[in-house]
């Protein structure tokens, strides 16, 4: 399945797709369900917090707010997917692409897809069209992230450690003559 990214690169999702893997724009309708998506990725940080249940929600939605506001007004151009399987939304991919890198702005999906190769067949598209067109793939990561070793294991780098968040890319090698 090709899914057009709005600048020049196509981003050919067959690894993705491969595990029956759809990507399309999210809609206004979404917004729940990015939400979730958001949250879950904040669990362990709110779980040592003493507030209650309600204080976490209002924290997090506050947050999930100013992100997306900030993504929408920073990355005007960028993709911003809903991943689904099987008609199912199970994560969020957001993309930028510009003549000199290629953007994972955010990726993540809900803990219960966590873990099975999904992401890493995701990160390897998305590489697999960087290398094809001789740009970088950059992301920030937190520091504590447990996709780091993924990150690291599919080639990315550390270029430069922001505090809570490392600024990471991956580089396209020399190409091969035949």
């Amino acid at each position: 399945m090709d899914t057009a990214a709005p600048a020049s690169v196509q981003i050919q999702m067959g690894q993705a797709a491969s595990r029956g893997l759809v990507f399309r724009p999210i809609q206004a309708t979404d917004q729940e369900f990015l939400f979730r998506v958001y949250a879950s990725t904040r669990q362990e940080e709110m779980a040592v917090l003493d507030w209650d249940a309600a204080s976490k929600e209002a924290f997090l939605r506050m947050q999930f707010n100013a992100q997306h506001q900030y993504y929408s007004q920073q990355f005007g151009q960028a993709a911003f997917w809903v991943i689904e399987k099987d008609g199912c939304p199970v994560g969020r991919l957001y993309l930028d692409q510009n003549d000199a890198e290629l953007r994972v702005i955010d990726i993540a999906l809900l803990p219960e897809y966590r873990g099975r190769g999904w992401g890493t067949a995701l990160l390897k598209d998305v590489i697999a069209a960087a290398q094809q067109h001789d740009r970088p793939v950059r992301i920030h990561v937190e520091r504590f992230n447990p996709a780091m070793k993924l990150y690291e294991r599919l080639g990315f780098r550390v270029l430069e450690d922001k505090g809570v968040y490392f600024f990471m890319e991956w580089a396209p090698g020399p190409k091969s003559s035949s």
